[in-house]
């Protein structure tokens, strides 16, 4: 249970949010005449990767790690979207696929070994523990927090609340500020 409470919850509640933000930044940008391919495109700098590839990022990175401690049948995410319908179904996809998975499938045996090798040629040997804590959740949440820096970059209306919006069900009633 241990590799799935580290993983999976985390990852649906941060897709999760992301989607809000995404539905927030489409309905501003209605409102403010920002076109869906200019938020696809839209950079922190020149080079680094553009909304569209970070929330595909961000759902390969969701589905990736699980898919390498064992997990079958992970969705590919091939191509960045050029909208926000297909950004949202990204996101979708990859929350079906964390939804459908038993926490048995990813056991508890965090000293199993991990290996994986990057493009680049470079090999990486690791505990799951380490390769999950070290690596995995960093790379998603690179990609998760840079989607929202482009979203604020563009001018979206987002603050912290939209970034944890999951967090408002643990909120002690009577405890939100009033302005």
């Amino acid at each position: 249970m241990m590799l799935y409470e580290l993983t999976v919850p985390a990852y649906q509640n941060a897709l999760r949010a992301l989607s809000g933000e995404l539905e927030r930044a489409r309905a501003w940008g209605a409102e403010n005449d920002v076109g869906e391919l200019q938020f696809a495109v839209a950079r922190l700098a020149p080079d680094m990767f553009p909304l569209a590839a970070q929330v595909r990022f961000s759902c390969v990175q969701a589905v990736q790690p699980l898919t390498r401690l064992g997990v079958d049948n992970g969705p590919e995410f091939a191509d960045d979207a050029s909208d926000f319908a297909a950004m949202q179904e990204q996101i979708a996809r990859a929350l079906l696929f964390l939804d459908a998975i038993d926490p048995a499938a990813l056991g508890d045996d965090g000293g199993r070994p991990v290996s994986f090798t990057l493009p680049n040629g470079m090999v990486f040997d690791m505990s799951a523990f380490d390769y999950l804590r070290d690596w995995a959740g960093p790379q998603f949440y690179f990609h998760r927090v840079a989607a929202y820096a482009v979203l604020r970059h563009m001018g979206v209306p987002l603050g912290k609340a939209d970034y944890v919006s999951y967090m408002m069900r643990h909120l002690r009633p009577g405890t939100a500020p009033t302005a």
